[in-house]
């Protein structure tokens, strides 16, 4: 049981909470709070590591106390290339955002886009349009059984090629781009997995618009969602949700 001071004992479970600026994201201090609450002796420790370290901090870690880490949303794609086991949809999407330590071995999972997708069913939403192509996207296709989704990228030669990546047939695709006006009225939710900078062709938001942004990636959609008046949820909104998965993973 973890006393009133935090401190750390030899038998105290350690995981990490990995990004470039993992300090200033309140993840560890939420999911320490649960720890905390449930007499769990188990602490996570906020590691702010820069992009040309990531490999080394990572790799490190089958030798270390360390039992596995979160990964923060700028360097999920990074990760899956240094674990030595990935989950099916961590392979097939090319990212994991959690990993765990198993003797001298790591094995990587997902977890944020399960979040996603049970925040999503919560909300009783069935017609999704997603943004771009990227592991995101893919990630969230392998979930997306009872969802009506549509597809829109500003190539559609890479969104063919996506949709038979992710085994997907009959897909409804659509491009976006500057020179098109696009209106996302009709859905219940919109999630950009997008690189756009500029999303000014959206005249109209979904009801529930998402990205995977933490604050301090800049965000193109919650821009032009200040700029219509239209709900934006970032990956700091979900914390709460994501901080109670992980905690049920960890534990």
């Amino acid at each position: 049981m973890m006393n009133n001071d935090n401190k750390i004992s030899n038998q105290t479970k350690l995981f990490g909470y990995i990004g470039e600026h993992a300090g200033v994201s309140r993840f560890s201090a939420i999911i320490n709070k649960m720890f905390k609450e449930n007499n769990d002796d188990v602490m996570m420790i906020p590691m702010n590591i820069r992009e040309d370290d990531l490999y080394f901090t990572v790799s490190n870690m089958k030798q270390s106390h360390v039992n596995g880490a979160v990964i923060s949303s700028e360097y999920v794609t990074d990760v899956v290339e240094i674990v030595d086991n990935a989950s099916s949809i961590a392979k097939r999407s090319g990212m994991c955002d959690i990993i765990y330590r198993e003797g001298e071995t790591l094995r990587g999972d997902v977890f944020s886009m399960r979040v996603l997708t049970e925040h999503l069913k919560d909300l009783y939403a069935s017609k999704i349009a997603i943004i771009g192509t990227n592991h995101y996207a893919k990630a969230f296709s392998f979930l997306a059984c009872g969802f009506n989704v549509s597809y829109f990228n500003d190539s559609l030669e890479e969104l063919l090629a996506f949709t038979q990546e992710v085994d997907i047939s009959d897909a409804d695709i659509n491009r976006i781009a500057s020179d098109l006006e696009v209106d996302f009225s009709d859905f219940d939710a919109v999630l950009d997995f997008s690189s756009m900078n500029d999303l000014s062709m959206i005249k109209q938001l979904g009801k529930n618009n998402f990205d995977m942004k933490n604050t301090k990636q800049f965000s193109a959609l919650k821009k032009r969602a200040d700029e219509l008046n239209g709900s934006y949820t970032s990956y700091d909104d979900l914390l709460d949700k994501l901080t109670k998965k992980a905690y049920s993973l960890i534990k």
